[in-house]
């Protein structure tokens, strides 16, 4: 047994086993993070080339969003500057609409204005006023015309039936030459702005006359029976002389 054992050790070098007792004694001596550096690298404690881009890219596209979401703000600001902006614009012309929107139509009725101006101080220096009618005929020409060409116009009812919707009755009035229900008088002139009513004519509505009545009730006959009146007895001769 020995000498087998012997032989087993004779075939071990020496140089084999000076190797793994100084390898012993490094490990021995060694610091410890030496080792765990060691047993690190071969672990893969440092992320992974694949986990490093995908961070790497959530970062980029943070950075994508985080910049998109400030150009919403900023168009949504710039939106809302921009209705606002409209809002007292519209304000501003409704304003302007409600103190300025007859300036056309005051505009184009001072001719009027200065016609009759002129018809009166005409009439004022020459102490005549026998052309002042056919001036006022002009004038209210003009007027008409004037108004006709911003959509008011004027109508007549006179001898057409009673509408309600565009008549407004002021009474009735008892005609024969007219046909019951039609309009015998008219009043003043309706008017109309680009065909909507803004003034009824007032009218007076024909109506047949009423019966007399004499009529309308029969005449009431008295039957009256002639009664004779108490007969004088003739006086009997000789009565009543002495």
């Amino acid at each position: 047994m020995s000498s087998e054992t012997g032989k087993f050790s004779a075939d071990i070098g020496a140089d084999v086993i000076a190797e793994a007792l100084e390898s012993v004694e490094k490990h021995e001596h060694a610091p410890a993070g030496s080792v765990d550096s060691a047993v690190a690298g071969s672990g893969g404690a440092e992320p992974p080339a694949d986990l490093q881009a995908r961070v790497d890219a959530l970062e980029a596209e943070r950075r994508e969003l985080s910049g998109r979401l400030d150009e919403e703000r900023e168009r949504t600001l710039r939106a809302l500057a921009d209705l606002d902006n409209a809002r007292k614009r519209a304000q501003r012309e409704r304003e302007d609409v409600v103190r300025y929107g007859l300036e056309r139509v005051l505009k184009d009725l001072l001719p009027v204005i200065d016609n009759l101006d002129r018809a009166m101080d005409l009439g004022e220096r020459t102490g005549t006023w026998d052309g002042l009618g056919e001036g006022v005929k002009m004038t209210r020409k003009l007027l008409e015309d004037t108004l006709a060409r911003h959509g008011l116009r004027a109508f007549t009812a006179r001898g057409q039936p009673f509408d309600p919707h565009r008549h407004e009755a002021m009474g009735h009035e008892e005609r024969t030459d007219v046909p019951s229900g039609t309009v015998s008088t008219e009043v003043l002139r309706g008017f109309t702005l680009n065909d909507r009513l803004i003034r009824p004519a007032l009218v007076m509505v024909a109506r047949p006359p009423e019966a007399d009545d004499a009529e309308r009730a029969p005449e009431a006959t008295s039957s009256v029976t002639d009664t004779p009146s108490p007969s004088s007895t003739p006086a009997t001769p000789g009565e009543g002389q002495s």
